[in-house]
């Protein structure tokens, strides 16, 4: 199966629905489409979509059906909140056409907590957009996303908020691992909880592509 061009793969991530009652603490935004589509091409134009895909923290499923749609045919997802993978797997009946009751899933949707996964491999592709740590008790939540990630992943794609590339260099050197690829991405974030004070803000979010090194 021929990829999408990414305008095209934007175009259908454009259906993935947001969350009804998002958790403030749980830091739930829907991922934009157009830079789920960015990722996940470069994704494929890197090869990266030919290994399994495992979306940390999937949320709405955005990424997850990203990459499915992007061409990669194992793809594993998980989150912590039950009543975000119901809204994930709802989702991927809507966009992903060979996602139905009779047909089964395509995406593997695991409950569980990223710290505590149950993933055994070294050399998955990670995919994520982790907490960006604005609520109390999250600072540095991405850390734990790219612990992860390093443990289980030859390579990454994770979205950070702006300001964090110092930090993600530092980790990703420290680890033996390489960040390749580096880009800044605009991220609406709509008027959704009670702190919110305009009806839609719009964050810088960093992107970075890490190749973690093998491990035995």
């Amino acid at each position: 199966m021929s990829s999408p061009s990414r305008r095209t793969l934007a175009r259908r991530l454009e259906s993935v629905a947001d969350f009804a009652e998002p958790s403030a603490h749980l830091e739930q935004y829907l991922t934009p489409p157009e830079l789920a589509a960015h990722l996940c091409h470069l994704a494929g134009l890197q090869g990266d979509l030919e290994r399994r895909v495992v979306d940390l923290g999937t949320g709405t499923g955005m990424l997850a059906i990203a990459a499915t749609l992007a061409g990669s045919d194992d793809v594993a997802a998980i989150d912590v909140d039950a009543d975000a993978l119901a809204v994930a797997r709802r989702n991927e009946r809507s966009v992903v056409e060979d996602a139905s009751e009779d047909n089964g899933s395509p995406i593997a949707w695991l409950r569980g907590d990223v710290t505590r996964h149950p993933f055994s491999c070294t050399d998955a592709t990670v995919l994520s957009n982790p907490p960006f740590g604005a609520q109390r008790g999250n600072r540095h939540a991405d850390r734990d996303f790219l612990e992860t990630a390093r443990e289980i992943g030859a390579v990454s794609y994770t979205i950070h908020n702006e300001g964090s590339q110092s930090f993600v260099e530092s980790f990703a050197a420290d680890e033996g691992g390489t960040v390749t690829h580096a880009f800044r991405a605009a991220f609406p974030l709509p008027k959704q909880f009670d702190f919110h004070t305009e009806a839609e803000t719009t964050l810088e979010a960093e992107v970075f592509r890490i190749e973690w090194p093998t491990r035995a």
